[in-house]
Formats: C-alpha cells, sequence, structure tokens
C-alpha cells in the first residue's frame, strides 16, 4: 500500500501587536495589529499569491486570523480555524514584560529562564501540554493535506514548542535553540507519517 504524501506546512507567526512592539507577553489575550503588523500581514499575502498554497488554517485568536486575511484574500482561500493552534496562556505575566516580573520575583524569572518547561512562569499553561496539543494539531492538519502546501498562521511561543517536538529537541531548550520566530515570516516543515524535516527557518516574506 502506498505511504501518504509529504505534507508541507508553511509556518507563520502573526504580525506585531501593540504588546510585541513593548515585548510584552501576549498569550490568551486578544490583542490587535499594529500598523507595522498590517503591513506584515499584507507582506505575507503577497508571498502566498507568489508561492500558493492549498489550505490556509489559523489560530482562533484575531491577531492570526488577520494576518492570514491578505493570504485568503489573495488565493480565494477560506481559512479553517484551529483552536489547538492558540497561544500559550502566560499566566501572570500576560501583558507585562519578564523584566517587570523579574523585579517583583527574580527567583521565579531566573528559574525560568534557566528551564521554562521545569519552572514555568507562575498560572501558566504546561508548556509540556502545549506542545503536545499544538504537535497533535499540525499532524491532523498535514494528515487531512497529504501532497500539498498549507499555510499555518499561529504564535511564537507555541510554534516554537511545537518545533521542538516534532524535531526531537528538548522542549527546555526551546528559547535557546530557537530565541524568536520573526512576524509573518515563513518556516518551512515537511510532515510525513514516520516525522518531521525542517526545510526553512524564519524566511522573510518582503
Amino acid at each position: 500500500m502506498t505511504s501518504p504524501a509529504a505534507a508541507t506546512l508553511l509556518l507563520a507567526r502573526h504580525g506585531q501587536t501593540v504588546w510585541h512592539a513593548e515585548n510584552r507577553y501576549a498569550g490568551v489575550s486578544d490583542v490587535a495589529l499594529t500598523d507595522t503588523g498590517r503591513a506584515q500581514a499584507e507582506a505575507l499575502g503577497r508571498w502566498a499569491a507568489a508561492h500558493p498554497v492549498d489550505a490556509i488554517w489559523t489560530s482562533p485568536l484575531s491577531r492570526a486570523v488577520a494576518t492570514a486575511d491578505p493570504a485568503c484574500r489573495a488565493l480565494g482561500l477560506t481559512p479553517h480555524r484551529e483552536d489547538d493552534l492558540r497561544e500559550c496562556d502566560f499566566g501572570v505575566v500576560e501583558g507585562r514584560t519578564l523584566a517587570e516580573f523579574e523585579a517583583e520575583n527574580p527567583k521565579a524569572a531566573e528559574a525560568f529562564r534557566a528551564d521554562p518547561v521545569a519552572h514555568p512562569l507562575p498560572g501558566a499553561e504546561d508548556p509540556l501540554a502545549a506542545a503536545a496539543r499544538g504537535t497533535a494539531a499540525l499532524c491532523r492538519i498535514a494528515a487531512a493535506h497529504s501532497g500539498e502546501r498549507v499555510l499555518v498562521v499561529a504564535h511564537n511561543t507555541l510554534l516554537r514548542l511545537v518545533l521542538c517536538s516534532l524535531l526531537h529537541i528538548p522542549p527546555a531548550d526551546y528559547r535557546r535553540v530557537l530565541p524568536r520566530l520573526r512576524n509573518a515570516a515563513v518556516s518551512e516543515v515537511r510532515v510525513t507519517e514516520h516525522g518531521a524535516a525542517l526545510l526553512s527557518l524564519n524566511l522573510p516574506c518582503e
């Protein structure tokens, strides 16, 4: 029996938001794009027009949906929403910077920097649980689009955790190995039933 063909997932972090411009954590909070973020979304749309995809999936959060919208319009596609692609809940640092948290709880901030999986931020979602739900979501998408190219618009921390899971990188190293995914840049991953391969990381669309 022939094995299913590989799916190519083009992972993109949403465009810049007001909180990201200030380096504030935006997890489950629904934060709007800045003018820069909207320009980044338009650039992603132009990239998608030049490198067509067969389907577009997004996180349910508005910043991801808005980032995907120009690509959907360019290709005439209706986006699919996947709740498990939402960003991690960052607990007590939602809407705050790590420096602000460190000023009031330096030991917890130091432990988080040393191992963000063993010592997640207080009140935050378990990073391993986030990695599991995000990885399962991408595997479902890949299985549904065998042999196709799929644009997936989601979030910085979730996608970094998922990339570590798919590529067998220790999840505790996600902040060190993958310092950040650039807004609206594309990372290409080929997914088969046997595993995943990273083909490119943080390719700019402009």
